[in-house]
């Protein structure tokens, strides 16, 4: 039975209050199933609120950052160094093409990253535009996220994101787990999920509000 990946990334939203309340909702609703990874990944502000949520109501909920520092810990001004996160984190979300496009990322930055994720006991979820994208060595877990289906609303097809989980099997190792990102929903997420290369769904504008994460999760399984 493969495992099935269902990550919330909120990007820049979400207060504190409005972060708990989410995790409120959506915490008790989540069944434990030993294959199934629910993360969530909210802004820094309020990633150490939503981890302390997360154990006092002992949810099945894995708590992940937007990204980490390719540094250590040590004079870098505004970066958030994986030595300091692992405290509050056990997953990652690295090199998302809004990332690569508007703050410069480049595929050594990426690598430098999942290798600070690594050292670190963090599972870094490395995002990929193409089969010709770069994966750092190391990375087990990999999300194809194609531009034109970030926040469009217009998702690829499961047949495109199944070929490309294929292809990045055979360059990189079966062991690879390949999820699909872009405009997912509950009502599309079962098609991703059913083609036997895709391991799960990286969410975005979805995953904000409770009521819709709740029932991509449910639809998924």
């Amino acid at each position: 039975m493969k495992n099935i990946w269902i990550v919330a990334n909120w990007k820049s939203n979400k207060t504190i209050a409005e972060a708990l309340d989410w995790v409120g909702k959506v915490g008790p609703k989540i069944e434990k199933r030993e294959n199934v990874k629910v993360v969530v990944c909210p802004s820094f502000v309020d990633v150490e609120e939503v981890k302390k949520a997360v154990m006092v109501g002992n949810y099945p909920l894995i708590v992940g950052s937007q990204d980490l520092s390719p540094y250590d810990a040590g004079e870098y001004t505004g970066e958030e160094a994986a030595r300091i996160l692992k405290d509050v984190i056990d997953f990652a979300i690295l090199g998302h093409s809004e990332r690569r496009e508007k703050f410069s990322e480049t595929d050594g930055m990426i690598a430098e990253k999942v290798k600070q994720a690594l050292d670190n006991n963090i599972t870094p979820l490395v995002c990929v535009q193409d089969k010709n994208t770069p994966v750092p060595e190391g990375t087990k877990l990999v999300a194809y996220e194609p531009i034109f289906a970030i926040g469009t609303g217009k998702p690829d097809s499961p047949e495109n994101a199944q070929e490309l989980a294929s292809e990045l099997k055979k360059k990189h190792g079966e062991e690879i787990e390949v999820l699909y990102g872009g405009s997912v929903t509950s009502e599309n997420v079962k098609h991703f999920i059913n083609e036997d290369g895709i391991s799960g769904v990286l969410v975005g504008k979805a995953s904000l509000d409770p009521d819709e994460f709740i029932k991509i999760v449910e639809s998924a399984l």
